[in-house]
């Protein structure tokens, strides 16, 4: 037999409360901003960004 570590995991690691009227269609989308503008940030770089949406992800609001 193995031996298995167990670890806790709360309900807020399992879902995450996002803004507006489907989450499902803003978290992915914020954590992905973050993470380029977080990226950018570390080199310094002067960013702008132009972004067009489409389908669902569009309709959302």
């Amino acid at each position: 037999m193995h031996d298995r570590a167990q670890a806790t995991i709360g309900i807020a690691d399992l879902f995450t409360i996002g803004i507006g009227p489907s989450s499902s269609h803003t978290v992915g989308p914020m954590r992905a901003a973050f993470a380029f503008a977080e990226a950018a940030l570390d080199r310094g770089v002067p960013v702008s960004v132009s972004c067009e949406l489409f389908g669902s992800l569009a309709l959302t609001g």
